[in-house]
């Protein structure tokens, strides 16, 4: 089985993930160790809570240059939630600089009468990149679950793979581009969706691994 690194910076819930990867076929290994990420098929980076803090985790833990070295060499990679949002330049959270492997900013909702802030709950995909491995066997559209308050907002919209609405606002709810992928949601919340889309991240990992 593929084994996917899955980043330890103190900043989420590692054993869910963990978890979804081990039904979804691969052997998670839970690690800081920037030689690890390097010797690992595949990394996730997981997240929950704030920018600030998870951004200064990652590069106290000297972890910042080693992702940044995997995706461009190609590995897969798999961002969720704040592991989506720290990939970014910047966020209306905080003042720390983000990885900045994707341009652009991460936004807070604008609060609205009719809804909720943190975007909790239930809600439906619309797919922008139908073609992308994150869908593949899914419903069109499918129901994924999501706890935030920001969103993530690229200058290049080509990478959106899905957006999401609530109240008045969609947003971008994933991305993909070439081997990387990060999603706002939780697939590891997300029922048998989830599941598929971590089936799926598996899948492209165990084609780009050597036999």
């Amino acid at each position: 089985m593929p084994v996917i690194a899955v980043v330890d910076y103190e900043m989420g819930n590692l054993h869910s993930v963990c978890k979804g990867l081990e039904k979804a076929g691969a052997t998670p290994n839970v690690t800081y160790s920037p030689k690890e990420l390097e010797q690992a098929d595949a990394i996730v980076l997981p997240g929950v809570g704030s920018f600030d803090p998870a951004v200064q985790h990652l590069r106290a833990r000297g972890l910042e240059q080693p992702i940044k070295e995997a995706i461009a060499s190609g590995k897969p990679f798999l961002g969720i939630c704040l592991g989506l949002q720290i990939l970014f330049e910047s966020s209306a959270e905080g003042i720390q600089p983000g990885l900045g492997i994707i341009k652009g900013k991460v936004r807070r909702f604008r609060p609205e009468i009719d809804i909720t802030i943190p975007h909790m709950g239930w809600n439906q995909l619309e797919v922008t990149q139908p073609k992308s491995i994150l869908w593949e066997h899914l419903p069109s559209d499918p129901w994924v679950y999501f706890v935030h308050s920001y969103y993530v907002d690229p200058i290049d919209p080509l990478i959106r793979a899905a957006t999401v609405t609530h109240g008045t606002q969609t947003v971008t709810a994933a991305i993909a581009h070439k081997n990387l992928m990060a999603v706002q949601f939780h697939p590891e919340k997300s029922s048998n969706i989830g599941l598929q889309i971590l089936s799926n991240f598996v899948a492209q990992v165990r084609e780009k691994t050597p036999a």
